[in-house]
This record gives C-alpha cells, structure tokens and sequence, in this order.
C-alpha cells in the first residue's frame, strides 16, 4: 500500500463504452470488492475509483478516464496515473468510442491500436519528468494480444487487430477539414488514448487500448446519434466481457519489453536542483 491506495497489479480505465453498464457490477465473475475510494495526490482530490476483483485478480477501475467538470482533462489524467503508480499496477487496459479516419471503417468496428498520432495540445502532462519515454510500441503488444483473444470470444462483427489513434483534444468533434487532414495518415480519432499512453509508460506500467468505433468521421458519412445511442446502451456489456476476459487471462509477470522503454532521464542537474 502507498497511503491507502491498495497494492493492485492491473487496472481498467473506463470510456464510454462501459459507462452505461455500471462495469463491473453484475457481470459474471466480477465483483466489487470497495467503491467510491478517493485519493488525495499532489494534483487534486482523485476521481472515484472501484476495487474490483475478477478470476482471483484485485484490479482498480474508474469511469471515463477520470474527467469530471471543473477539472482539466490534464489533471484528471494525473491524478488516475498517481493513483495507479502508488498501487503499483503493472497492467493498464483502457476503453473508448472513437470516430473514423479510415474510409473502410464503419460503426460497431472493434479495433485494437498498436500506434497512436498525437494531434492534442496535451504533451506535456507528466507526473515528476524523470524518465526519458521511448514510444516505440507504446501499446504493449502482449496486452494486445489478449485483448484480441478475448474480442474474438464474444464479438462476431469486425475486429481489427491494428491501427492508427489520432488524438485530438475535443470535446467537439473533429471538423470535415480536420478528418480529412488525418486520411492517410490514422485509421480512427478520439481524444483519450494521450496522455495516457505517456502516462502509463512514465510508471512503468503496460497499457493497451479497446475501441469501439461509434461515428463516421465528419465528410465520410453522415452520421446517427441515435445509432451512436444505441452503441453506447446495446453494446456496454460486450466491451465489459472483453476486458474482464483480458485480465482473466493475463499474468501480472510480464514477457514484453514495455517497461525497459522508459529509461533514466540524461537532465539530472535539473531534476536534482528541484530537491536542493
């Protein structure tokens, strides 16, 4: 324990595609072991967390990536990484809808990114700054694999075992102009996967992400809230199974090169003046 963060190995950030089904209440195997836990961290009182345990594998969890009103998505992004580094978590698996870039896309696409572009203004979100990140697979490719096994057990439509994220800061969504800038160069666009990605590699920890795609990018399609409606209620519980799943099956010791990525930053002077 760090405080009273409990000692934990895996942890699952919540998007949208889970908000509406209260994950991981009343899903098979899963239980809620405390909730409503809040931390206090250098940046801000912590958004709520569940402790949660599936397949005998304690794991926190929060809903929608921590962004609350009144709090900067910067800081909210902080305050889940303090709390996921003081429980120590080796394994980070995140979720979220996002819209298309690529024009073979369609909505209820799952895919699993291996690469990320990031368009957001949101770079320098770091916790101490001590570490130089490589972002040379920056979505563990062993988490990947098992996010992908446990898609092709429970979903029948079209799973995409690569792509491009492109980051864009949002709330609104991207102009006609903005998707077609990023044609060619990423496959679907959402404003969460950065700066977690930075995040989660400053800590040490894997990280590795589920999207759902829920909208055409504007001046592919035109597009339906309802039908994005409809994904977020009709299809809560399969994103859910898919990351229980994962955990299941996934040892907290690990075979993958993430955490060798993250080396001691070379600006030493600067960081040790800070403690004089």
């Amino acid at each position: 324990m760090a405080g009273n963060v409990p000692s934990v190995d895996f942890a699952i950030i919540g998007g949208s595609g889970t908000l509406s089904s209260d994950f991981p209440k009343n899903f098979a195997g899963a239980n809620v072991l405390a909730d409503n836990l809040f931390f206090n961290t250098p940046y801000g009182k912590s958004p709520a967390f569940r402790l949660c345990t599936v397949a005998d594998k304690n794991f926190l969890t929060c809903k929608m990536h921590g962004w609350r009103s009144g709090v900067t998505r910067a800081d909210s992004s902080r305050q889940v990484f303090w709390t996921l580094r003081a429980a120590g978590v080796k394994r980070i698996l995140s979720e979220g809808g996002v819209g298309t870039v690529n024009r073979l896309l369609n909505p209820r696409d799952l895919l699993i990114p291996d690469d990320y572009l990031d368009m957001s203004t949101r770079k320098d979100v770091q916790l101490d700054g001590r570490y130089l990140l490589i972002m040379r697979d920056a979505l563990c490719p062993e988490l990947r694999g098992k996010l992908l096994a446990a898609a092709k057990k429970f979903f029948t439509g079209r799973i995409f075992e690569r792509g491009i994220y492109a980051v864009t800061d949002g709330r609104h969504f991207e102009s006609p102009a903005e998707i077609s800038m990023l044609n060619g160069h990423a496959d679907i666009v959402g404003q969460s996967l950065a700066p977690e990605v930075y995040l989660a590699r400053e800590i040490g920890a894997c990280y590795a992400n589920l999207s759902f795609v829920v909208n055409y990018g504007e001046g592919i399609r035109v597009w339906s809230h309802e039908v994005m409606r409809e994904i977020f209620f009709d299809d809560a519980r399969l994103i859910g199974n898919i990351l229980l799943d994962a955990i299941t099956n996934t040892a907290a010791e690990r075979s993958c090169q993430c955490r060798e990525l993250r080396k001691e930053t070379l600006l030493t002077e600067i960081y040790d003046s800070k403690e004089d």
